[in-house]
């Protein structure tokens, strides 16, 4: 440090030298280009800047920071093996890859996986392989007060918005859900006309700011909502309860971002802070929520109606249960987040922290629906790092009907998980605003991308289906997937989760232990 302190001195006198004595070192005068930043940048580090580093090491401290900078990339090209990246490893981009580009993803000479790791899942095959028709792909929404039930796919795109997306990245995955016959949701940030412009299948977000259904206080206006909501391209209505990445946390879409497009899709000022609070205000109460369900299936002309939440406190979702019971209000359909699904951007201890997995909140929604005979009323959607068949398989098993997908979703139009959502700086044009950067992406490769990726994940969902020697996705259970656990040993998903009966919720004499307690604390009237 003392060296290189004694340097810059030594660099800072000979400015001034050249300075005041200028006709004695004309050799050297362009040396000054390079010295003379060196010697300001120095000055800075020295005296102003914020930074111990600098203050230590003015100039070369830099380096530590540039590196720093870099290192995410680094590891991802690098360090990182195939399967140790996170949140999705190098295997599973790959695979999302090659099937967006139309390519079956094959795998030579063996697995790569660890089989034997604590938490491999895998499924038993048959000797009587069946061919499964294409059209078990598909499930039908909608229960006995919905009148325009939604005949959608088994896997469809998950909740992104735009405004966390760019209007190119929105184009593109709408416009492939058109070509492959699927549905996209689209986020809490309203219904903006790159959602409808691709003329793919919608599935319209409420969230707790109400975007493109909002009152100018924040609140919900029935009329908007009723008028946007028959657009012939909505075919199903979610409100947002919570999601997984960031459970009860709301969001703020600073004014710098707030242009035109993004202040006319959320029903926004331009160029004011964009606010959705953590919770709704339209309702506060397990019966609130199924009295505001049924108001937007009556408002939207009987469109199917559900809720999405990543489940934390078992007895609020059982109060929701118990509510159903008592007023006889269902849902067409839940959507079950996990917390370990993906975000634009949320505080570390929300994303890490907070909420159940998809798989045990996947396995407590359908444990509490069945023990309240309600299961067969409505749909389970299941959302949460689906990347190839065998995950929507196993989703399914364990309860799910359909299954949605974001993050793949994006890999398939280009995304390359450079972790950089929070910045508007995002390489690949997908988590962006910017209009130069946006331009990366181009909608008309990028939709055939986005169906291709869904077309053969599907194809591969089935070909699963039939191997096992099942003749439909209905047959799949809990029994059908392992998982290894301790000492060497795998266990089915209905060995390692207690499933309870229809009705014990409502008819048993004792409930199950693990249930009991919650389903005492549970409230119609009250999360």
């Amino acid at each position: 440090m003392l060296s290189h302190r004694i340097f810059f001195i030594l660099s800072a006198i000979g400015i001034l030298l050249l300075i005041v004595v200028p006709q004695y070192w004309l050799p050297f005068r362009w040396a000054g280009l390079f010295i003379v930043p060196y010697v300001v940048t120095g000055i800075y580090d020295m005296f102003f800047s914020k930074s111990n580093v600098l203050r230590n090491y003015p100039v070369i401290g830099h380096l530590r920071y540039g590196l720093e900078f870099i290192s995410p990339q680094i590891r991802q090209y690098f360090i990182e093996t195939n399967t140790s990246g996170r949140p999705f490893n190098r295997d599973q981009r790959n695979v999302v890859y090659q099937r967006a580009a139309g390519e079956s993803a094959f795998q030579p000479f063996g697995t790569q996986a660890n089989i034997d790791d604590v938490g491999f899942n895998r499924a038993n095959h048959s000797l009587s392989p069946k061919k499964v028709p294409e059209e078990e792909g598909r499930v039908t929404v909608g229960g006995t007060e919905c009148k325009k039930p939604y005949n959608a796919s088994r896997l469809n795109i998950s909740a992104m918005s735009f405004g966390a997306l760019s209007p190119n990245a929105i184009l593109a995955l709408n416009s492939g859900a058109k070509i492959g016959n699927f549905a996209h949701n689209t986020g809490e940030g309203g219904l903006s006309k790159y959602h409808l412009a691709g003329g793919g299948d919608i599935f319209w977000q409420i969230g707790t700011g109400y975007f493109g259904c909002r009152t100018k206080d924040g609140g919900f206006d029935p009329a908007q909502f009723e008028e946007r909501s028959k657009n012939e391209a909505v075919r199903m209505i979610e409100i947002k309860l919570s999601q997984g990445a960031k459970p009860s946390h709301g969001g703020v879409l600073p004014a710098a971002k707030v242009d035109e497009e993004i202040a006319e899709a959320r029903g926004v000022p331009v160029g004011e802070d964009c606010i959705s609070p953590p919770a709704h205000s339209a309702f506060s109460t397990p019966h609130g929520l199924l009295e505001f369900v049924a108001q937007l299936r009556d408002l939207s002309g009987g469109k199917p109606v559900g809720f999405k939440l990543c489940i934390g406190r078992e007895s609020e979702f059982m109060g929701i249960c118990k509510a159903m019971v008592e007023s006889g209000i269902l849902p067409d359909f839940i959507t079950v987040d996990g917390s370990e699904g993906g975000t634009g951007a949320a505080p570390p201890e929300f994303s890490d922290r907070l909420g159940m997995t998809a798989d045990e909140g996947l396995i407590f929604v359908e444990n509490c629906l069945v023990g309240i005979e309600k299961r067969e009323s409505m749909k389970v959607i299941s959302s949460g790092k689906v990347v190839t068949g065998f995950d929507l398989l196993q989703k399914i098993a364990l309860g799910a009907d359909m299954c949605n997908a974001a993050r793949t979703m994006l890999f398939s139009i280009g995304c390359i998980q450079a972790v950089r959502c929070h910045t508007n700086t995002c390489p690949s044009g997908v988590a962006t605003q910017d209009r130069h950067r946006m331009k990366a992406v181009n909608v008309d490769a990028r939709k055939h991308n986005v169906a291709n990726y869904h077309r053969i994940n599907m194809e591969s969902f089935l070909d699963l289906v039939g191997a096992m020697g099942l003749s439909s996705p209905e047959e799949l259970t809990p029994d059908h997937v392992y998982r290894r656990v301790a000492n060497e040993t795998e266990k089915t998903y209905s060995q390692i989760y207690s499933y309870i009966p229809p009705g014990h919720l409502l008819h048993a004499e004792k409930i199950d232990p693990e249930y009991e307690q919650h389903w005492a604390m549970a409230r119609a009237d009250a999360f």
